[in-house]
């Protein structure tokens, strides 16, 4: 089964059409997860995910959004796809202003350290990585029409994941 892409107009109407009602699927999601104290709704799309706490870069308030769960050795990885869309999303920019914030993983609490990958081999890398555990993020790049963000969030008190 051959992969369908969008480029252009046509891909920025998909992505930000479609990414109204994921949005509102996503904050009714993580509403749910936070309600049941991580311990139920861990999964979405069938996919486990991990929450992810940062204060915000202007209000200063706890931030928090459910994103895919990609382990790479001890540290998480997380991408700033915004579902393909042209901008980062906001959580993106508040973790890069914070860099740092708490994850919680089936229950399980603690900080992390955020570090951004800048270099080129380690961001192919990290990128592999990303799309073994969630293929979309193939389409997301292909709508997005710039690289795709990736940060390491390592468990705070040890070094940033390299």
């Amino acid at each position: 089964m051959s992969r369908t892409t969008f480029s252009g107009r046509a891909a920025n109407l998909l992505s930000t059409r479609f990414g109204a009602v994921a949005r509102a699927l996503s904050r009714v999601h993580e509403r749910l997860y936070t309600r049941f104290g991580g311990t139920r709704f861990g999964r979405y799309m069938g996919r486990p995910v991990v929450r992810l706490t940062v204060r915000g870069r202007v209000s200063g308030e706890p931030r928090s959004v459910l994103l895919m769960l990609v382990r790479d050795g001890d540290d998480l990885l997380v991408c700033g796809s915004n579902g393909g869309n042209p901008q980062a999303p906001n959580w993106w920019r508040n973790l890069v202003a914070a860099g740092e914030g708490e994850v919680r993983v089936v229950g399980e609490r603690w900080p992390v350290t955020a570090r951004v990958v800048t270099d080129a081999e380690e961001h192919a890398r990290r990128w592999a990585r990303l799309v073994a555990v969630y293929p979309d993020f193939h389409s997301y790049q292909a709508l997005a029409g710039r690289r795709l963000p990736i940060a390491v969030l390592s468990r705070r008190g040890t070094s940033a994941g390299r």
